[in-house]
């Protein structure tokens, strides 16, 4: 389902055919599991990885969360003490969290991002949630995806991740084609989205009522290849990578105060695949 890789010790960070199939795995499948042999409270392993991964593989290095914080994003509920001075991010609150591309707002959006569970949701909620964006493209009508594949959507960007106040939002199109000209890439937070177009409009609430259906319901048989990674599959000591244009992610409600996760986002380099013109 997931595929999986052990990191026993931090020297794995370094050595070349664990880096090499971290690259690898994310390019081929866009999700991928890291278990961790070793106690790593300040997240080095992610900090090496990146940068083995920039330097043998390419990867463009992290980027900042927002004018006031580095590369790592602390995934951990507060009422009181903000990490952007005044906002309370959403990942900092106990509410559940739809269906969503991480930085939806950034043109363009990172190519990857990933987790470390620091500590789990022990009280039965915070669960992560993954659904492919290709299975979930089939499933709609031709007329919504040509429609989503066109500029026509404005998208806010959330006050706490503000990083030019010049800037407050872009006009962008939904879905994007791959390399080979299928619309198999996505940007999406709908509290963030405005669409342009009454075509726009009709295409997004198809969309929306696609995902309303949770991925239960199938077409022709076919699933929508969510995958729900409760904590007993994300433990302690765990890391998820995720292509961020690959695949959806969301989360149910937070339960427990104290779960706590670590968030990384990588490689924001323009989507080089195919323009669909109308």
């Amino acid at each position: 389902m997931v595929p999986l890789l052990e990191a026993p010790d931090l020297s794995y960070a370094h050595e070349p055919g664990h880096v090499r199939s971290v690259s690898e795995t994310l390019a081929q499948r866009g999700i991928l599991k890291v278990s961790l042999g070793f106690a790593d409270p300040k997240s080095r392993y992610l900090k090496q990885l990146l940068r083995s991964l920039h330097q043998r593989h390419g990867h463009q290095l992290p980027i900042s969360h927002s004018a006031t914080r580095g590369w790592f994003w602390d995934v951990l509920p507060s009422s009181t003490s903000f990490q952007t001075a005044h906002c309370q991010a959403r990942s900092e609150t106990m509410d559940d969290f739809p269906w969503h591309t991480d930085c939806s707002y950034e043109d363009p959006p990172p190519r990857y991002f990933a987790l470390q569970v620091l500590r789990p949701d022990r009280c039965g909620g915070g669960t992560l949630s993954v659904m492919n964006v290709e299975r979930l493209s089939g499933l709609l009508s031709p007329e919504a995806r040509a429609a989503l594949a066109r500029p026509e959507f404005q998208v806010r960007t959330p006050p706490e991740f503000v990083k030019d106040a010049r800037q407050g939002d872009i006009v962008a199109s939904i879905l994007l084609a791959d390399d080979e000209g299928r619309l198999t890439r996505m940007r999406y937070r709908d509290d963030l989205l405005t669409p342009l177009s009454e075509r726009a409009a009709a295409a997004l609430a198809e969309l929306r009522q696609v995902l309303l259906q949770g991925g239960a319901e199938a077409k022709g048989g076919r699933s929508m290849a969510r995958l729900d990674l409760t904590p007993e599959v994300l433990p302690e000591g765990s890391i998820i990578m995720i292509d961020n244009r690959r695949w959806l992610h969301a989360r149910n409600h937070v339960r427990d105060p104290r779960r706590h996760l670590r968030r990384v986002r990588w490689d924001a380099v323009p989507f080089a695949g195919v323009t669909v013109n109308e």
